[in-house]
This record gives C-alpha cells, structure tokens and sequence, in this order.
C-alpha cells in the first residue's frame, strides 16, 4: 500500500514539475525602456504630481508625505517625445535619513505594441543612488502573469521646481 502511495505522489510531482516547465517555456522576455518625467511646476500639462499629505512637523523634512502621479511615460528623454503612457499611482517619503521613496505605481501604455496594457511596480526608490531597482509585480494586457524588475536613472532634476526625468529599464517575463 505505502508503494502505491508515494508512486502515486511520485507522479503527481512529475506532473506538476511538467507543468510547471511548459509554462516557463511559453514565457517572454520584454526589456522596455520609458522616460518618466515628473512635472511639479513647468509645461503646458503641469503638474503631474500633487502632494496630497505633508509632513505635519515644521521641520524641513519631507518625510511621511504623499504624492499622486500620472506622469507622462516618453520614448525619448525629452518630455515632447512620443507619448507611450502614464505611470499612475503613488509615491511615498518614507526615508527618514535621507530622500528615499516608496512606490506603487502602474505603466500604463497607451501607444505602440503594448496598447492598452499595463506593468504594476513597486518598490523603494533611494533617489540618491545612481541606479535603484524596483519589482514589477504583475500586469495585464500583453503583460498577463508579468514578473520582473525595473532600474531606474534620473537623468535631470531641477532642484528648484522638483521637476525630474527619470529613465526606466524594465526587465519582464510574461505570458
């Protein structure tokens, strides 16, 4: 009888392993490079971020405040460049010893081969680090199942407005 069992576990468990490798090899591999420009003060659009809570403290830290996005995602560097979606969500002050942000935020696509999907990403974003690493969390559309990370490059803030490109390469598997 115990031999009959563990055959029969024995081949529920190389079913599931079966399983399991077919579906990583009907996976893809997308890398997606976006610009997101955060706009506070400046264009035609502004802003794209709005702090919806500050710090109560009267000191001139920023921690515990929360902004909400929609920040233009780009081709290019410049925030005039085509226009691929939005990232949408939140971001949230949560260092506090130093500019350190909590995101949760979604890419949404709303032009090109990926229309009409989306990429969640979460994560803490260190902004004083040269490259910061977030997870991408799930997805739908074209990105159904998604799993990953992004890296994230500020490539120009203006100290003065707050306004920030940032260049983002995401690393996807999916269905």
């Amino acid at each position: 009888m115990a031999g009959k069992i563990f055959a029969a576990a024995l081949s529920c468990l190389f079913t599931v392993a079966m399983l399991t490798a077919t579906a990583s090899a009907g996976e893809k591999e997308t890398h997606l490079r976006v610009f997101w420009h955060d706009v506070v003060k400046e264009g035609p659009d502004a802003p794209t971020v709005v702090t919806v809570a500050k710090n109560p403290s009267s000191n001139a830290s920023s921690f515990g405040s929360i902004m909400v996005i929609d920040d233009p995602l780009t081709e290019g560097p410049n925030v005039t460049s085509r226009l691929l979606g939005h990232a949408q969500g939140v971001y949230v002050s949560a260092g506090k010893d130093g500019v350190s942000l909590m995101m949760a935020m979604n890419f949404v696509f709303v032009d090109g081969a990926y229309n009409g999907s989306s990429l969640a990403i979460v994560g803490p974003n260190k902004v004083t680090l040269k490259v910061r690493e977030m997870a991408v969390v799930g997805g739908t559309g074209a990105f159904r199942f998604a799993r990953g990370y992004c890296e994230a490059r500020t490539q120009w803030i203006d100290n003065n407005t707050g306004d920030a490109t940032v260049e983002y390469n995401l690393y996807v598997r999916h269905d």
